[in-house]
């Protein structure tokens, strides 16, 4: 790419997904929020990022957005919708799920999202959002976010993130939907990953081993580091974190490691843990805790943490009481300077804010090692999609040489069960799921085993496929995209490829697709035969 790709992030929060990006290479060109104390902490850390905006996106248009900054040309735009709305952690008031749903407004800001994604048409997007979104309302969000986008003009895909494999210290687990612009060849590769960074599996005192001890209630906001302890207490791997990701060595002093209060009676009851025990485990073992409480539902007030594992996901909930966010060896719960090397976030960063602010947006943020991972990998992808588009090279084989080949090719498989299409040849096979890409451009293999209950008769107009058999183009599952006839198909391509009998570029064979948008598109067409007749 020949000049720096850009990016806006909505629902910024404090910055994590921007800090990320911006360490992947992108240009922040403008980031939202309405939250006041997460635009201050944004503001204090991104100098480089022009526009900071602190507004409503119900009211704050993407024409205004657009006059704002200039532009209409953006290459990503990322965001994470308040999540609230769909947290598992609802479950308990039955207010997610069931006869007592609540209804809540924050479920529909993923809405503002996508009408900002429909007015920039950026090459890609990247909504991020808890798990509880899958379900949530008999999982209607979860695929409303999918279906609504790919009306855009987006292959879409959802994947799970577990932050912990990209070296997050914590048991993070987010869900991401993913969307390309259906014009660009290529499907976004769906493993993240951080070449030379990241440390799998990182654990929390690699993170926060070398900080200054504290008691509850003790600490400075800004304070020099301890650096016999930390010699003392880094090794290899904690070093990688401290110096690589924590960035220690560009901050001058220590900030926000200050430790909350607590009263005797908490304090008296942290101290019957053991490490990496939750209360609940302490009452099997006959432990009597001070605090009154009904067992039914004590069972995770206090946990204490575990050094040598990876932290409980940091959540926004730490400003309230931090009780499940014990120090593993210090008599207290975590400070934000802590929680906030757990998120991955560098000791250069700042909160400006009172404390239990920081521990919200803290709690709230997308760690940015994740918003790395992700920048890397849309990097690596428009890369190829633009090589793709500029030197036009089929290496599948064999790939159909028209819609109506396609459609032939597709339809022996059909009406086969799963035995017999374990039966089918690889060369019989292959063609047929190159065919499956050459006609619907706007499909994503990884959408191909979770598509959901709701099923749609509504066909598009695609009268060459509809001749051949109607049935490739109704029903077909809304969540997903995918022709209901194709279901058995897919099964059997992700079959083949995990027992490796598809290669990664025969399963994502965007060859296949490029081939499908050069027939429909001829001046593509012609170019790749007078590339081909150069060559010969």
């Amino acid at each position: 790419m020949a000049s720096q790709p850009t990016f806006l992030d909505l629902f910024c929060g404090c910055g994590g997904f921007s800090l990320g990006l911006e360490r992947a290479g992108f240009k922040g060109l403008a980031a939202i929020d309405f939250n006041h104390k997460a635009v201050q902490v944004f503001q204090a850390n991104f100098p480089n990022i022009p526009h900071i905006l602190e507004k409503d996106l119900t009211r704050f248009s993407p024409s205004d957005l657009e006059s704002l900054i200039g532009t209409r040309h953006i290459d990503l735009i990322v965001g994470g919708p308040p999540c609230q709305g769909f947290s598992t952690a609802r479950q308990v008031d039955g207010a997610n799920h069931g006869e007592r749903l609540k209804e809540d407004p924050r479920r529909h800001l993923y809405r503002e999202f996508l009408r900002h994604v429909e007015h920039f048409q950026p090459k890609v997007f990247i909504m991020e959002n808890v798990l509880g979104i899958r379900s949530a309302s008999g999982g209607q969000y979860f695929t409303r976010v999918q279906a609504e986008a790919r009306k855009l003009g987006y292959r879409v895909h959802a994947q799970v993130e577990e932050c912990v494999k990209l070296g997050v210290p914590q048991k993070r687990r987010r869900q991401l939907f993913i969307g390309t612009r259906e014009d660009l060849p290529g499907y976004f590769h769906p493993r993240l990953e951080l070449p030379g960074k990241s440390i799998p599996d990182a654990t929390l005192w690699e993170a926060i081993g070398d900080l200054p001890p504290l008691k509850a209630g003790e600490g400075e906001e800004v304070r020099e580091y301890d650096i016999a302890r930390r010699i003392d207490k880094i090794t290899p791997r904690s070093s990688r974190y401290l110096y690589e990701v924590l960035e220690v060595a560009k901050a001058n002093k220590l900030t926000a490691h200050r430790a909350r209060p607590h009263s005797d009676r908490d304090l008296g009851d942290f101290l019957k843990l053991k490490e990496g025990e939750n209360s609940g485990e302490a009452i099997r073992r006959k432990v009597e805790f001070d605090f009154p409480y009904d067992k039914t539902t004590f069972k995770d007030r206090y946990t204490r943490q575990h050094r040598h594992r990876p932290c409980s996901t940091i959540v926004a909930h730490l400003a309230k009481d931090g009780l499940m966010f014990i120090h593993p060896t210090q008599n207290r719960t975590l400070t934000p300077r802590e929680a906030a090397r757990v998120q991955s976030f560098p000791d250069w960063f700042q909160f400006p804010v009172a404390r239990t602010h920081q521990f919200r947006v803290i709690g709230n943020a997308v760690p940015p090692l994740v918003g790395e991972a992700v920048g890397i990998a849309v990097k690596s992808f428009l890369k190829k999609s633009m090589k793709q588009q500029k030197q036009i090279k089929f290496d599948l084989s064999p790939l159909p040489n028209s819609e109506k080949e396609a459609v032939r090719w597709i339809i022996p498989l059909l009406d086969l069960d799963s035995r017999a299409l374990k039966e089918v040849p690889s060369k019989v096979f292959k063609q047929t799921w190159y065919s499956i890409s050459f006609i619907f451009m706007g499909l994503h293999p990884d959408s191909a085993l979770e598509h959901g209950k709701e099923v749609s008769n509504d066909a598009v107009d695609y009268p060459v496929v509809s001749e051949g058999d109607p049935r490739l183009l109704s029903p077909y599952y809304v969540q997903s995209g995918w022709p209901v006839v194709l279901e058995g198909i897919a099964k059997e391509a992700w079959r083949r490829f995990d027992r490796e009998l598809l290669a990664d570029e025969e399963f994502y064979c965007s060859d296949a697709q490029m081939a499908g948008e050069c027939f429909r598109k001829p001046e593509l067409l012609k170019s790749f035969r007078e590339d081909r007749q150069s060559v010969a």
